[in-house]
């Protein structure tokens, strides 16, 4: 997965955000794309700088829900034009 460019969508709620990543491959002689997800949380250490985590409290998880519920709506969307074959 090219995570080092730009993701293609990325959906937020609060401190979370889902982003959705597209990568190409070849199975069976078709070029396809597949979309993958990241999910993350910002928080402020203790020196006031801005940092990323994969952990989620209590009430992080029904954000995390929110952003896959929409990541997902957002895959689907995209495999009914055809785009997407993950």
């Amino acid at each position: 997965m090219n995570m080092a460019g730009q993701p293609v969508t990325k959906f937020r709620a609060g401190a979370v955000s889902c982003a959705l990543w597209e990568n190409k491959a070849n199975v069976n002689g078709r070029n396809i794309t597949i979309v993958k997800a990241t999910v993350e949380r910002r928080y402020k250490d203790n020196d006031g700088t801005w940092k990323s985590t994969g952990s989620y409290g209590r009430g992080d998880i029904p954000l995390v829900v929110f952003c896959l519920q929409k990541a997902f709506g957002y895959m689907l969307e995209e495999r009914s034009l055809g785009d997407d074959e993950s």
